[in-house]
């Protein structure tokens, strides 16, 4: 803007000094006057656009600071915001925080439940090897029997003993205790146990023709696999 101004000053210069060298004095006079004239206005214009931009500078400088300066108003509104933000933020934790707990709890409650399920279909199985061994002594017993003359005294005896297994086999099978007798079954690994083999070409090879001992099962579980001859593959 100086830069300019000082320009145009040095051309009214060098003009006027070329008019002042032609003419003669009374327009000199003239000259002068108006050069003066032209000088006073320009100034005046440069002063005039200095305080204006004076005055947008410090428009500006108001607004800025006003943009920037907040009302009580404004500061409570923020803070209640950032309140609200952070009550937010904590209610999500916090459902979180609840569905894996409710989640957890369910999972607890189940397991729970088989364990106690699984404590009484099973709490007895010891017991219960221990009653099937006294069966297996009571079948010995009425083995025993097998091919002997009876008098009416021994008679009265087996069927006293019978009927005593009789009793404890139903007794079982009330708690869940089931006889396992495979006799012409397929062998199965999981319920049987192969103690001997034996070429039937009669049979299918793989068929329990044999059982050297009683299996028995608790509610489904095997507690004790019957032993038994299995029927050999012939070449």
């Amino acid at each position: 803007m100086i830069s300019a101004t000082q320009n145009s000053f040095k051309r009214s210069l060098l003009n006027t000094a070329k008019l002042v060298q032609k003419q003669p004095l009374k327009s000199q006079v003239r000259y002068f006057t108006a050069n003066r004239f032209i000088l006073q206005a320009e100034k005046k214009g440069e002063d005039t656009k200095a305080k204006e931009g004076e005055q947008q500078a410090e428009t500006k400088e108001g607004e800025q600071q006003a943009a920037t300066e907040k009302t009580p108003e404004q500061i409570e509104i923020e803070e209640c915001q950032n309140k609200l933000d952070k009550m937010g933020s904590d209610l999500k934790k916090f459902k979180d925080l609840y569905i894996r707990s409710v989640a957890d709890f369910r999972n607890l409650q189940e397991t729970t439940k088989k364990d106690v399920s699984r404590a009484k279909d099973f709490g007895l199985q010891k017991f219960s090897k221990d009653l099937i061994e006294t069966v297996d002594n009571f079948g010995h017993c009425l083995k025993s029997f097998e091919g002997k003359e009876k008098n009416e005294e021994i008679e009265v005896l087996h069927e006293g003993v019978e009927m005593t297994l009789n009793i404890f086999k139903k007794t079982l099978n009330k708690h869940g205790i089931v006889e396992v007798n495979p006799v012409g079954e397929k062998f199965d690994p999981n319920v049987h146990e192969a103690t001997f083999e034996f070429a039937d070409p009669t049979k299918e090879a793989g068929t329990v023709f044999h059982v050297q001992q009683l299996g028995y099962t608790l509610n489904g579980r095997v507690i004790r696999p019957a032993k038994v001859g299995v029927v050999k593959a012939t070449e």
